[in-house]
Protein backbone atom coordinates (compact mmCIF):
# COMPACT_ATOMS: atom_id res chain seq x y z
CA UNK A 1 0.00 0.00 0.00
CA UNK A 2 1.26 3.68 -0.75
CA UNK A 3 -0.56 5.21 2.39
CA UNK A 4 2.02 6.26 5.09
CA UNK A 5 1.72 6.53 8.79
CA UNK A 6 -0.45 8.66 10.17
CA UNK A 7 1.17 8.32 13.44
CA UNK A 8 4.69 9.65 11.79
CA UNK A 9 4.94 13.54 12.18
CA UNK A 10 3.85 15.38 8.74
CA UNK A 11 2.45 12.26 7.45
CA UNK A 12 -0.76 12.92 5.11
CA UNK A 13 -3.61 11.03 4.80
CA UNK A 14 -4.54 9.50 1.69
CA UNK A 15 -7.31 10.64 0.24
CA UNK A 16 -10.13 7.84 0.81
CA UNK A 17 -12.41 6.42 -1.40
CA UNK A 18 -15.39 8.21 -3.21
CA UNK A 19 -18.48 6.75 -1.66
CA UNK A 20 -16.20 6.17 1.49
CA UNK A 21 -15.56 9.97 2.07
CA UNK A 22 -18.86 10.69 1.65
CA UNK A 23 -20.50 8.64 4.06
CA UNK A 24 -18.21 9.34 6.30
CA UNK A 25 -17.39 12.80 5.99
CA UNK A 26 -21.38 12.97 5.99
CA UNK A 27 -21.21 11.48 9.59
CA UNK A 28 -18.69 13.86 10.66
CA UNK A 29 -20.36 16.66 9.52
CA UNK A 30 -23.21 15.60 11.25
CA UNK A 31 -21.45 14.92 14.30
CA UNK A 32 -20.00 18.69 14.05
CA UNK A 33 -23.36 20.36 13.42
CA UNK A 34 -25.60 18.51 15.83
CA UNK A 35 -24.61 19.43 19.05
CA UNK A 36 -24.30 23.29 17.77
CA UNK A 37 -27.24 23.01 16.47
CA UNK A 38 -28.80 21.81 19.86
CA UNK A 39 -26.60 24.88 21.64
CA UNK A 40 -28.46 27.15 18.95
CA UNK A 41 -31.74 25.86 19.80
CA UNK A 42 -31.31 26.33 23.93
CA UNK A 43 -30.18 29.63 23.00
CA UNK A 44 -33.38 30.82 21.32
CA UNK A 45 -35.50 29.16 23.92
CA UNK A 46 -33.48 30.81 26.15
CA UNK A 47 -33.99 33.88 24.45
CA UNK A 48 -38.14 33.47 24.57
CA UNK A 49 -38.47 32.33 27.96
CA UNK A 50 -36.73 35.45 28.86
CA UNK A 51 -39.29 37.13 26.54
CA UNK A 52 -42.25 35.77 28.39
CA UNK A 53 -40.85 36.31 31.39
CA UNK A 54 -41.17 40.24 30.80
CA UNK A 55 -44.64 39.37 29.17
CA UNK A 56 -45.15 38.01 33.07
CA UNK A 57 -43.69 40.94 34.97
CA UNK A 58 -45.85 43.63 32.50
CA UNK A 59 -48.93 41.57 33.23
CA UNK A 60 -47.89 41.15 37.46
CA UNK A 61 -47.56 44.72 36.79
CA UNK A 62 -51.11 45.73 34.95
CA UNK A 63 -52.77 43.54 38.09
CA UNK A 64 -50.63 44.83 41.22
CA UNK A 65 -51.71 48.55 39.40
CA UNK A 66 -55.24 47.44 38.36
CA UNK A 67 -55.72 46.51 42.16
CA UNK A 68 -54.35 49.49 43.87
CA UNK A 69 -56.14 51.91 41.63
CA UNK A 70 -59.04 49.95 42.57
CA UNK A 71 -58.64 50.19 46.05
CA UNK A 72 -57.85 53.98 45.79
CA UNK A 73 -60.55 54.25 43.36
CA UNK A 74 -62.78 52.46 45.69
CA UNK A 75 -61.69 54.79 49.18
CA UNK A 76 -61.54 58.30 47.51
CA UNK A 77 -64.60 57.88 44.97
CA UNK A 78 -66.86 56.18 47.66
CA UNK A 79 -66.37 58.66 50.24
CA UNK A 80 -66.41 61.80 48.20
CA UNK A 81 -69.43 60.51 45.94
CA UNK A 82 -71.35 59.34 49.09
CA UNK A 83 -70.89 62.37 50.41
CA UNK A 84 -72.46 63.82 47.44
CA UNK A 85 -75.32 61.72 46.81
CA UNK A 86 -76.31 61.95 50.74
CA UNK A 87 -77.47 65.04 50.58
CA UNK A 88 -80.03 63.81 47.48
CA UNK A 89 -80.77 60.41 49.27
CA UNK A 90 -80.14 58.01 52.06
CA UNK A 91 -76.77 57.65 53.12
CA UNK A 92 -76.24 53.78 52.47
CA UNK A 93 -78.28 53.89 49.08
CA UNK A 94 -75.54 56.23 48.24
CA UNK A 95 -72.60 54.05 49.37
CA UNK A 96 -74.00 51.23 47.66
CA UNK A 97 -74.17 52.72 43.96
CA UNK A 98 -70.25 54.35 44.34
CA UNK A 99 -69.22 51.14 45.61
CA UNK A 100 -70.43 49.22 42.39
CA UNK A 101 -69.52 51.72 39.82
CA UNK A 102 -65.74 51.35 41.28
CA UNK A 103 -65.95 47.82 41.72
CA UNK A 104 -66.77 47.62 38.09
CA UNK A 105 -64.07 50.22 37.31
CA UNK A 106 -61.55 48.02 38.91
CA UNK A 107 -62.88 44.47 37.68
CA UNK A 108 -62.49 45.63 33.83
CA UNK A 109 -58.58 46.73 34.84
CA UNK A 110 -57.84 43.26 36.38
CA UNK A 111 -59.35 41.80 33.41
CA UNK A 112 -57.11 43.54 31.19
CA UNK A 113 -53.74 42.98 33.51
CA UNK A 114 -54.88 39.10 33.57
CA UNK A 115 -55.03 38.93 29.66
CA UNK A 116 -51.00 38.86 30.15
CA UNK A 117 -51.17 35.58 31.81
CA UNK A 118 -52.55 33.36 28.91
CA UNK A 119 -50.82 30.24 28.14
CA UNK A 120 -50.02 31.42 24.58
CA UNK A 121 -47.73 34.31 25.89
CA UNK A 122 -45.29 31.41 27.36
CA UNK A 123 -45.37 28.90 24.10
CA UNK A 124 -41.59 29.31 22.67
CA UNK A 125 -43.23 29.11 19.18
CA UNK A 126 -39.99 30.08 17.31
CA UNK A 127 -38.20 27.34 19.21
CA UNK A 128 -40.85 24.46 18.13
CA UNK A 129 -40.77 25.82 15.05
CA UNK A 130 -36.93 25.77 14.51
CA UNK A 131 -36.88 22.49 16.39
CA UNK A 132 -39.24 20.55 13.32
CA UNK A 133 -37.44 22.31 10.61
CA UNK A 134 -34.25 20.85 12.33
CA UNK A 135 -35.95 16.94 12.88
CA UNK A 136 -36.99 17.44 8.63
CA UNK A 137 -33.41 18.43 7.89
CA UNK A 138 -31.99 15.99 9.65
CA UNK A 139 -34.34 13.25 8.46
CA UNK A 140 -33.16 14.07 4.80
CA UNK A 141 -29.76 14.16 5.22
CA UNK A 142 -29.75 11.10 6.74
CA UNK A 143 -32.16 9.35 4.43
Amino acid sequence: MNRENQDLPGARPMPAPEHEASVVGLLRQLSREVPELFSKELALAKAELQASLTTLKAGIAGVAGGAIVLLAGFIILLMSAVYGLSMVMAPWLAALIVGVLVMIVGFAMLQSGKKQFEPSHFKPERTLDALSKDQEALRRKVS
